[in-house]
């Protein structure tokens, strides 16, 4: 009995025109000189890629809450659920925006989620995103009243929300592809560690 491999890398010198388009967008969006493994994995099937990265573009990259928050909310879901795949790229995402963020810090965010330089709204986001998404969306008013007092308003809410939903894709789509963190990925974030 032969195994069937449903999630092979496609790099992009192999890539369909159509796959390399979708590639391209990613690496312009995401600020990298390279194709992350977790769109490689599904780089057979133009048509699964199109729409994960669609959803990924518009929920992760796009949107006005600031995307450190929902890189630290995608970490922390995906370490807990122990997604080595996410677990480890977002983090890397979230420690080069916080270096951005705060150069003078000699902190990486994603270590130190309880410390000061961490904007209390931030931390408030992430605990009750991260909460959803591991929890399966037990929320509640009080949990709305919270993101409200932090500062959020309804639509930064329903924003902060999609983050629970993406991470689950996110995961799933890691985990069944047995993908490995991204040796360039790795390597940039040797320049901030």
């Amino acid at each position: 009995m032969s195994s069937i491999q449903t999630f092979q890398i496609v790099e992009y010198k192999d890539a369909s025109e159509e796959v390399k388009a979708i590639y391209d967008d990613t690496m312009a969006t995401l600020g990298i000189p390279f194709v992350l493994n977790w769109f490689k994995c599904q780089g057979s099937n133009a048509t699964l890629l199109r729409g994960n990265w669609g959803k990924l573009k518009s929920t992760l990259c796009e949107g006005t809450v600031p995307n450190i928050i929902k890189q630290l909310i995608i970490y922390s879901v995906s370490a807990e659920r122990k997604c080595a795949y996410c677990a480890e790229a977002h983090k890397i995402f979230a420690n080069m925006i916080g270096k951005s963020l705060y150069p003078n810090e000699d902190v990486l965010i994603s270590d130190n989620l309880r410390s000061d330089i961490i904007p209390h709204s931030y931390k408030v986001a992430v605990s009750i995103v991260s909460n959803a998404a591991i929890h399966n969306g037990q929320i509640n008013q009080e949990h709305f009243d919270i993101l409200v007092n932090a500062g959020y308003n309804s639509n930064e809410i329903q924003e902060l929300f999609a983050q629970a939903d993406l991470v689950n894709m996110l995961n799933t789509i890691a985990n069944i592809s047995g993908i490995k963190v991204d040796n360039e990925l790795v390597e940039l974030s040797q320049s901030f560690a």
